[in-house]
């Protein structure tokens, strides 16, 4: 038997729409992501565990990890009953990547268990497509940190589909979902077809200029242009209470805040622990909508993907 673990991720990250994301874990040690697991069987199966697993497709045939096995199965030219496990412990549609954890996952244990030879762009390349299946276009902002870890910038350019860009270690994130679902679908058609050239100017300025101050260790810098002018005063009026718990987050120490990918999970940036905690209290009891949100303070996951088990 094999099984992998894949971490949530930030997608966007405030500055970088569509082209960064940040591989996320939980100080506490918890696992905030989902784990597949494969075992030889006479005949395929595939069982849901975990915490969101009954919101998954009750046809198996729309589940991502069926169509995982489905590419690997065409790939191999023969169709190999296994036996699988998703651990769907991400929320769907909650903008912390989850259709990614099961993704990535799936990809790297059936690598694995049917010992194929695939290199880190081969992989990717797997893992876009099927995100793409999912999301309607080919992108790769939670696939690669959620495969690679860390933070990813996406280039997508001819065998060059990712950079690794450096981080400030003193960075603590916090993440919190409120307990409801916003399709990608929804958050993306509030976003206007067209941007003005002044827009788009800025935009590059802010993200360019994020990239250096990573390299040249500009921490101040780098939270000075996290700005997202795409889609966040576009998306703010479909996620409730988002303006009011920026602008309080800031008060309580917070560096930054944003939308976790399409959200409706919120990200917020702070450099030391006492501020986090504050951060944390104040989102689980205003931001929370139901029991079945969650508040995570968090570090980078460097690892990404990881064998576990």
């Amino acid at each position: 038997m094999v099984k992998f673990f894949s971490p949530a991720s930030i997608g966007n990250v405030g500055v970088g729409f569509d082209v960064l994301g940040l591989a996320i874990s939980p100080i506490d040690g918890s696992f905030l992501g989902d784990s597949i697991s494969i075992k030889a069987s006479n005949k395929f199966q595939l069982i849901n565990t975990g915490l969101f697993a009954h919101e998954l497709p009750i046809d198996i045939k729309k589940n991502i990890v069926w169509k995982c096995w489905k590419h690997f199965c065409n790939m191999m030219g023969k169709k190999i009953p296994i036996s699988i496990e998703l651990e769907k412990n991400m929320p769907i549609s909650s903008g912390l990547g989850s259709s990614a954890c099961s993704i990535v996952s799936s990809t790297i244990a059936m690598k694995e268990f049917f010992n194929i030879s695939l290199t880190q762009l081969e992989l990717l390349i797997i893992m876009g497509k099927l995100e793409g299946e999912i999301s309607g276009s080919i992108h790769y902002d939670n696939v690669a940190p959620c495969y690679l870890g860390g933070l990813q910038l996406i280039i997508n350019e001819e065998n060059n589909i990712h950079q690794s860009i450096p981080i400030f270690k003193e960075w603590i994130w916090i993440v919190a979902w409120p307990g409801i679902k916003l399709s990608t679908e929804t958050s993306r058609s509030l976003l206007p077809l067209k941007y003005t050239k002044q827009v788009c100017i800025k935009h590059s300025q802010h993200l360019a200029g994020f990239i250096h101050a990573t390299y040249t260790k500009q921490p101040n810098l780098a939270i000075q242009l996290m700005k997202d002018i795409i889609a966040e005063p576009y998306r703010i009026k479909i996620i409730p209470n988002f303006f009011n718990a920026k602008k309080i987050l800031i008060e309580l120490g917070a560096l930054n805040c944003g939308i976790s990918g399409s959200g409706p999970t919120l990200f917020a940036i702070c450099n030391n622990m006492k501020s986090a905690k504050k951060i944390a209290q104040w989102l689980t009891k205003h931001y929370l909508q139901n029991q079945t949100g969650f508040v995570h303070i968090c570090n980078v996951d460097i690892l990404g993907t990881r064998k576990i088990g």
